[in-house]
C-alpha cells in the first residue's frame, strides 16, 4: 500500500479590511510537490474551512514554468474539494507526514489554529514527518508540545525570509513576519537561509530528520524531494 501524505492548504483569502490584498495558497508550492510526491504515495488535502481553499490569484501570474500550468489547468479538484482539518485529528499513525503548502494564508490562519496546532503535536510524536515550505512555515512556528516547549526549539528551520517578505511589498499587511518568529521560536543560531533572496533552501532537522522546512517558492519541488527520501526510510 502506497503511503499517504497530508496536505494542508490554508482557508484565508484576503487581507480584512482591504479590498485587493489576496493571501491563500501559492500555486507553484502546491504544483511541485503535488507532482514530485503523486506517483509514489496517495496524497490528501485538508485546509481549515474544508470545501475549495482560495488560491492566490497573484501566484497563477508567476507561475510561468509548465508543471504548474498543467497543475492549474488540470488538477482543479484537487484544491476546490478540500477535507475540513479537524477531521484529521487522531489519525496521524494513517500518514507518513504532514505537508503546510505557502502563500500568505497560513500566516493568519494556521499560524494560529489550535487545530492544527494539536495535529502537528500528534504527528510529531508519532515520529512522522512534519513539514513546509515557505510561509507555510508559519504553521509550524508557534507549535508547542505537551511539556510547553517549542515544537522547533532547538531545531535547524527555514522559512520565508524577512528580505522575501519586504521584497513583495506587503510586509506591513502580515501579522508577523516569518524569520523573526521562528529565529525567535526556534533559537536564533538554527534559522538558515539561501545565500541570497528567492534562492532555494530546504532545511532537515537534525531530530531524526522528522523535521523538514523549505525557504521559498524556489523550494518547492527540492523539499518534495526531502520529503520523499524520508518517508522512503520509515
Amino acid at each position: 500500500m502506497s503511503p499517504q501524505v497530508l496536505f494542508v492548504l490554508s482557508s484565508h483569502a484576503k487581507v480584512e479590511g482591504t479590498p485587493d490584498v489576496y493571501t491563500g495558497w501559492f500555486l507553484s508550492e502546491l504544483a511541485h510537490p503535488y507532482g514530485a510526491l503523486a506517483p509514489h504515495a496517495k496524497i490528501v488535502i485538508a485546509s481549515p474551512q474544508g470545501g475549495e481553499a482560495p488560491l492566490n490569484g497573484h501566484s497563477i501570474e508567476m507561475a510561468t514554468d509548465t508543471e504548474s500550468k498543467r497543475f492549474l489547468a488540470e488538477k482543479r479538484h484537487v484544491w476546490e474539494s478540500t477535507e475540513k482539518l479537524e477531521t484529521f485529528l487522531g489519525r496521524a499513525e494513517e500518514f507518513e507526514a504532514i505537508f503546510f503548502v505557502g502563500g500568505a494564508g497560513p500566516m493568519f490562519d494556521l499560524a494560529e489554529s489550535n487545530v492544527s496546532h494539536q495535529i502537528i503535536r500528534e504527528f510529531h510524536a508519532a515520529g512522522k514527518v512534519v513539514s513546509a515550505v515557505c510561509s507555510g512555515s508559519a504553521a509550524l512556528a508557534k507549535v508547542k508540545l505537551d511539556d510547553g516547549t517549542y515544537l522547533i526549539a532547538g531545531q535547524r528551520v527555514t522559512g520565508f525570509s524577512n528580505a522575501e517578505e519586504k521584497d513583495t511589498g506587503l510586509g506591513h499587511e502580515v501579522p508577523f513576519f516569518l524569520e523573526t518568529e521562528l529565529k525567535k521560536n526556534a533559537g536564533g543560531q538554527e534559522f538558515y537561509e539561501s545565500t541570497a533572496p528567492w534562492s532555494p533552501k530546504v532545511v532537515v532537522s537534525s531530530e531524526h530528520g522528522k523535521l523538514i522546512t523549505g525557504q521559498n517558492p524556489a523550494s518547492a519541488k527540492p523539499i518534495a524531494e526531502a520529503i520523499l527520501a524520508a518517508i522512503s526510510k520509515a
